[in-house]
This record gives structure tokens, C-alpha cells and sequence, in this order.
């Protein structure tokens, strides 16, 4: 019997050294070539460009009394100044601090607090949400500050706001000011502390969704994150030829860490198509910039290819990329393989507690691997799947995912319990995931254990169903949740997408299920919708079409035997 345990091997170490080495690094190797590209912003900068604006913005932003291992957030799209600042912070040895764009008041209050910010980037506004607007409610004396003096009632620690753009606000500083700071200033202090850095010392904090509780602040290190974006990218086969057209958001770090980390570790130009995820923009990013790779959730590429002027778009230059972030469907895979020319492109599995990818496809594997799996353990790692007591299943059987290795984070930030709740004393991360390691070692995501449905005793999966549902020639998207039922305990509700100028029933749908899947899987409600509940990163919150369904149908959470 062979047990569901992989352990990543390769002839490539794991780098020790700090992010800021790394990009230096690859500035001499590559310093003419593109690193950055922003539509938007009208930005093409080569690496030694991007470099002369990571070094100022370091360099001003010690000179304003900034120290290593002090807290920055950033609050902020998809823009320029991101990437700026997640350089600029590491090679000062600046805690970069991840800040939901989504976020309200009393989320950023928490967030600020928990981890005791000493500075804030923040950018105007996005869409409909007015930044600057809500932190003056919760700092009013930003009104009535210098910049860098903010003493604040309900963020004590909170000294400096740096605001995006060129209008001015009352206690805040503007971004620009800070890279000249820098110039003036010069590169001495900086200098100083880059060789002080250590690889091993936490250099950014990711919160996690919150959706069952707050937000957590998953520390993670240079080591952490820079080895996870180079693997990444060998997975890819990146080179300074490629250019990667990244529409994910970079506080999540399937933008930062798969993206940019990906990027700067191998030479390749970064591609930043709009603001917050726009299909039409990122095609045409595509299509203008000659992207080799794209990354995205499902949700993404289903929105793409759905584009009405889908089919004006060149994508011969596409070639590899990442599809990730929740589970990816298998007709959507085939799909994206078939109809963007994106041969190559890579699944991957992972969580921000490691780094995040620990599972990843190759771009040869055989073709039903890469579209039905996550691929086999990356370099460096270690994944187990054990049973409920927490011992290690064989190779084919379904349990929860825990991983081990260097990509594993340092800790939720002061907050041990929550810490030894889910890392236990081997260094395994419980992940919540379900999974199975099939007997080759390609590992397959089966659902969450808290999206698990029990009907009646039964357990019920859905990822398993959405799958099935996949299949109907209708169907465009879908997700399956559980409701509370009287009787059995939980039912099964699924939310149906359809494709463009289709229609459908309630019972078509249940008689394309019948002797098909087992009958307590079929849909017990079924509704048709336009979109789903979903976070700025595009993945489904199911917790929020279970309230919703509990409100419609005026149902019990309670539920019984």
C-alpha cells in the first residue's frame, strides 16, 4: 500500500537570499528589457527603470524616519505604484502589508491595528469606493496634520498616509513626493540596511478572506515568497522573453507573489491590463502587447471568452499561464485550451498560509492531467492527505491536504492561537482542503471541508456536481452550496449561469442529472442567475448564496438529526 505522501524533489536549490537581491540580480542580467507595463498609466519601463523607482521610493521612505521590520500598508488597484512599493519595501526591509481593495472602515481599522501600521499607501479611489473619503472618517485628523505627523485616536500607531496621484489632501503625502525625498536624500541609509537583510525575516503580510471570522495576517518571509514566485515561473518555463498579462489583483498573491515574484526571478515583463479585472481590457492587452502568458481564476477566463468580440482578439502570442485561485473546472480548462491557444497553461493549488502554490501542472504533462488535475508537488514540498485522526491515507482515498516545507508562513501575526490551530508542532499546515493523491502522484482539490454537505448522513461533495453539471451544453458556470433542510439535515442548491441567449427549467436540469449522478446529489433548488457573490480575487462566496437562499426561503439554520 503507498501512502498519499509527496515530497518535492529537484537538482534546483531553494535561493537564499532576500527579494531585493533577487531583482537586483536580474536588473544586471537584464536591465533594457521591459519589467513593467501599464496601459493605463502609460508605463513601460525597462528593469533598470523600475529600479531607479524602487530605489527612491526606499530611499524616501527611510528618510522618513521609516525602520526595517515597521509595518506599510497599501490600499490600492492594480497600478504602478504596487509594484513600486512591494520592491521598495524589500529592499529597505519594510513589512509590506497586503490591504483588500474591497475593504471598508471597520475592515481596514482591523487590519491597520492588528498589525500596527506605521504607514499607509493608499490610492484615491476605485469604481465606486472613495479611499481617501473613508480614511478621513476614520482619521479625522488627517485634516489637521502635517504629512508624517498624524496622531491618530483609533490607529495610534498610524504616523504617515502617502496618497496615489498628483491632487493634494490635507496630511497626506503624495507618492511622487516620497520618490524625490529619495532623490534628495540619496541611497546611504539604504545602502546600510540591504546587507543587514536576512532571507529569513518576514517581509509581507497577506490577510485571509475572513469569511468565517476576521481577517488573519499570514506573515510570510523573503524566503517564503520569492522561492514560491521562481518555481512558479520554472513551471512555466519563463524567460526574459516572456511577457505575463497579469488582470488578478496584486494584494492577493496570485498578483504579487505568482505574478510579480514569478516575473523579476526570471526576466519577464509584467503586464498590469486595467485598474480591476476588465475582460476587454485584458484581451486587448493580450492582442497589443503580445502576451506570452495569462493569468486568471475560472471566473476570468469564462468572462473573456464570453466577450461578444471575443473572436477579434490575436492570441497566437499566447503560450502558457496559471489557472488558480478556486477550483478550476474541467470543460472550462478545455475551453481556455482550445479557444485562447494557451497550450501550455499550468493549474496550480495552493493557500496563502504557503506562499501560496504547493501543486502545480507541467506544460508537457499529458493533456487529461493538466485539465483534470492540480498537477504533482512543487520542488521543496511536502504534502500528506490524512483521515479525520489525522493519520496519512493511501494513494486514491479522499482526506485533508497538510503541507510542509519552506513555503510555509511564519505565523498568523500575534495570534498564536489561531497560529496553532491550523500549523501544528511537525510544521504541517492544515489546510481545510479535501483532496487525493492519485498512485502517479498528481493531486486532485475535491471540495472544502467546511463546503462539505451532509444530507441525511450522506456526504456530499460539490465540486463533484458542478462538475457534472459542466457537462450540460446550457450551462456557462455553476455553483453548488447546502441549505438547511428539516428532514435531512442540509440540501443541495445550485446556482446555474447559462450561456449567452439561452434558456432553461428547474426539471430540465434535474432530468439531465437523473441516472446520472445518485439521487441525493440532485439539486433540491435551483436558480438561474446573472453572477455570483464573489470577492475582489473572483472567488465565489458560497457562505453568501447560503444566506441568501436561508433569507429567500425562510429557512432554519438549525439543523437536525
Amino acid at each position: 500500500m503507498t501512502l498519499s505522501f509527496v515530497q518535492g524533489t529537484s537538482e534546483v536549490p531553494l535561493k537564499y537570499e532576500t527579494i531585493g537581491q533577487a531583482f537586483d540580480q536580474t536588473v544586471r542580467r537584464f536591465a533594457e528589457c521591459d519589467s513593467l507595463i501599464v496601459p493605463e498609466q502609460q508605463v513601460r519601463w525597462s528593469y533598470a527603470e523600475l529600479k531607479r523607482h524602487v530605489d527612491d521610493f526606499a530611499a524616501g521612505l527611510l528618510s522618513l524616519a521609516m525602520n526595517p521590520g515597521d509595518r506599510i500598508g497599501i490600499w490600492a488597484p492594480n497600478r504602478a505604484e504596487w509594484t513600486v512599493a512591494q520592491f521598495a519595501c524589500a529592499q529597505a526591509g519594510l513589512i509590506l502589508v497586503n490591504v483588500n481593495p474591497a475593504y471598508r472602515l471597520s475592515e481596514l481599522e482591523f487590519c491597520l491595528k492588528k498589525v500596527g501600521c506605521r504607514a499607509l499607501i493608499a490610492a484615491e479611489r476605485l469604481k465606486n469606493s472613495d479611499y481617501l473619503g473613508m480614511l478621513r472618517a476614520l482619521v479625522p485628523e488627517l485634516d489637521h496634520c502635517a504629512p508624517n505627523e498624524l496622531v491618530s485616536a483609533r490607529l495610534p500607531q498610524l504616523r504617515l498616509v502617502i496618497r496615489l496621484g498628483n491632487a493634494i489632501t490635507p496630511g497626506c503625502m503624495n507618492f511622487g513626493e516620497v520618490l524625490q525625498r529619495g532623490m534628495d536624500a540619496g541611497r546611504g541609509r539604504l545602502d546600510e540596511i540591504r546587507p543587514q537583510l536576512k532571507p529569513d525575516q518576514a517581509i509581507n503580510i497577506q490577510f485571509t478572506s475572513g469569511t468565517t471570522g476576521l481577517p488573519k495576517g499570514a506573515t510570510l518571509s523573503h524566503c517564503n515568497i520569492l522561492n514560491n514566485g521562481y518555481f512558479v515561473g520554472r513551471g512555466l518555463r519563463l524567460t526574459e522573453r516572456d511577457r505575463i498579462c497579469i488582470p488578478v489583483p496584486l494584494y492577493h498573491c496570485f498578483g504579487m507573489v505568482m505574478g510579480n515574484l514569478a516575473a523579476i526571478s526570471h526576466g519577464a515583463a509584467m503586464i498590469y491590463p486595467a485598474e480591476s479585472f476588465d475582460p476587454v481590457k485584458t484581451l486587448e492587452a493580450v492582442d497589443r502587447e503580445r502576451a506570452t502568458a495569462l493569468y486568471g481564476v475560472p471566473t476570468m477566463f469564462i468572462a473573456e471568452m464570453e466577450t461578444p468580440e471575443f473572436s477579434r482578439y490575436d492570441l497566437s502570442s499566447l503560450r502558457t499561464g496559471i489557472m488558480a485561485g478556486s477550483p478550476c473546472p474541467v470543460e472550462v480548462m478545455k475551453r481556455v485550451i482550445d479557444r485562447m491557444n494557451l497550450k501550455e497553461i499550468t493549474n496550480c493549488y495552493g493557500m496563502t498560509e504557503t506562499s501560496p502554490v504547493s501543486f502545480q501542472t507541467g506544460t508537457d504533462d499529458e493533456f487529461e492531467r493538466r485539465v483534470s488535475t492540480v498537477g504533482r508537488v512543487h520542488p521543496h514540498v511536502q504534502v500528506k492527505v490524512v483521515d479525520a485522526q489525522g493519520r496519512c491515507v493511501p494513494r486514491g482515498v479522499q482526506g485533508e491536504i497538510h503541507t510542509r516545507g519552506y513555503s510555509v508562513m511564519k505565523g498568523y501575526w500575534d495570534d498564536p492561537v489561531k497560529t496553532r490551530e491550523v500549523l501544528d508542532e511537525a510544521g504541517w499546515m492544515h489546510t481545510g482542503d479535501l483532496g487525493v493523491i492519485d498512485e502517479h502522484g498528481y493531486g486532485n482539490v475535491t471540495g472544502r471541508l467546511k463546503d462539505m454537505i451532509i444530507r441525511g448522513g450522506e456526504n456530499v461533495y460539490p465540486r463533484e456536481i458542478e462538475e457534472f453539471l459542466y457537462r450540460h451544453h446550457k450551462v456557462q458556470a455553476v455553483q453548488v452550496c447546502g441549505v438547511p433542510d428539516a428532514k435531512y439535515g442540509e440540501a443541495v442548491c445550485a446556482w446555474i449561469q447559462l450561456k449567452p441567449g439561452l434558456s432553461s427549467t428547474e426539471e430540465e436540469v434535474r432530468e439531465f442529472c437523473k441516472e446520472q449522478i445518485a439521487h441525493y446529489k440532485i439539486p433540491r433548488y435551483i436558480r438561474f442567475v446573472s453572477e455570483f457573490p464573489m470577492t475582489v480575487t473572483g472567488k465565489v462566496q458560497k457562505f453568501a448564496m447560503r444566506e441568501h437562499m436561508v433569507k429567500e426561503l425562510g429557512l432554519s439554520e438549525q439543523k437536525t438529526a
